[in-house]
C-alpha cells in the first residue's frame, strides 16, 4: 500500500478546514484543485475540505502517470480508492464537476461506504448522441475534429475551445483562466484523458446508484445540454437536479456565490 505521502505527493494533496465532516472535491478535464478557489472558502469553517489533482493534472506526479492504467476512468476511480482507504476517509460529500462529477458517481458505486452524497456540476455519463433515446450533444465526427485539432495545434485548440467551455460573457478573466489552464496541462496526457472522457457510456451504471445525488446543471452549457442533467436525474433514483442560472461549463469559476448557495442547500 502506498504510504500517505506518497499519496500527498502523488495528487498534491491539501486538506484543510475545521469541520469533522470531510467534503471531497475531484476536478474536471484539463483542470486542477485550483479551480475550486472561488468556493472553498466558504466551506472551510465548517467542513475538513479533501482538495486533489488527478493524476497527470495540476501538480499531480507526473511520473505517476501510465498510458495503460489510465485508459479506463476505473484507473482514476482506483487512485480515489486507495487514497481514501490509506487517509481513513469514510462517509465523505463528494462535489466533482464535470467528468470529475463522473468519478464521483463510480466512487460511490464502487465503494458505498466511502460516500455519503455525490454533487456533481456539469457531469456527463454519454458525450455521443444515440437518437432518438439519448441527445448527448456529440457526434462522433465532432469529438474526433476536437482530437484532431487537438493533436495539430495544441495551442490553438485551447484558444479555440476555453471561449466554448465558458463564454466570454461571462466573464473574460474567468474565460482566460480555463484557457491558461488548458494550456499549462500536458498535451500527450490531456488528449487521452479527453479521448477517454467523450468516449464513455456509463448510462447504465446511473441505475445502480444507491447514493443520495444532487445534479448541478448551468441554464446553457455547450459541452452538456440540459436533456443530459435531465436524463441522469431520471435514472438516478435518490437524485435531485437544480438548474442554475449560470452559463457555460464552469459555474464553480464563474458564478461562485450562487454554485455556493445551491451546494450548501443540498448538503447533507
Amino acid at each position: 500500500m502506498i504510504m500517505s505521502n506518497d499519496i500527498q505527493k502523488r495528487h498534491h494533496l491539501t486538506i484543510r478546514g475545521n469541520g469533522e465532516q470531510h467534503i471531497l472535491f475531484i476536478h474536471g478535464f484539463a483542470s486542477s484543485q485550483e479551480a475550486w478557489s472561488w468556493i472553498t472558502p466558504a466551506f472551510e469553517a465548517d467542513y475538513t475540505l479533501i482538495l486533489l489533482d488527478l493524476v497527470g493534472s495540476g501538480k499531480s506526479d507526473k511520473t505517476a502517470y501510465q498510458s495503460e492504467r489510465y485508459q479506463s476512468l476505473m484507473g482514476y476511480v482506483d487512485d480515489l480508492i486507495e487514497l481514501c482507504d490509506t487517509l481513513q476517509f469514510k462517509d465523505l460529500i463528494v462535489i466533482g464537476h464535470s467528468v470529475g462529477g463522473l468519478l464521483g458517481l463510480l466512487l460511490a458505486n464502487q465503494r458505498p461506504d466511502l460516500v455519503r452524497q455525490v454533487q456533481v456540476i456539469g457531469a456527463s455519463p454519454r458525450y455521443l448522441n444515440d437518437l432518438p433515446e439519448y441527445f448527448g450533444g456529440f457526434e462522433r465526427e465532432n469529438v474526433d475534429q476536437i482530437l484532431e485539432m487537438m493533436e495539430l495545434n495544441y495551442a490553438g485548440w485551447a484558444s479555440y475551445l476555453a471561449p466554448v467551455a465558458l463564454p466570454i460573457s461571462e466573464g473574460q478573466a474567468q474565460t482566460d483562466y480555463v484557457q491558461a489552464s488548458f494550456l499549462s496541462s500536458d498535451p500527450k496526457t490531456t488528449y487521452e484523458f479527453l479521448k477517454i472522457t467523450l468516449l464513455v457510456d456509463y448510462r447504465d451504471l446511473l441505475k445502480e446508484v444507491q447514493t443520495d445525488t444532487v445534479i448541478l446543471q448551468c441554464s446553457e452549457d455547450s459541452f452538456v445540454p440540459i436533456e443530459v442533467a435531465e436524463y441522469m436525474a431520471q435514472e438516478i433514483k435518490n437524485s435531485q437536479l437544480h438548474v442554475l442560472s449560470a452559463k457555460g461549463h464552469y459555474p464553480h469559476v464563474s458564478h461562485p456565490e450562487e454554485t455556493i448557495a445551491a451546494i450548501k442547500h443540498y448538503l447533507k
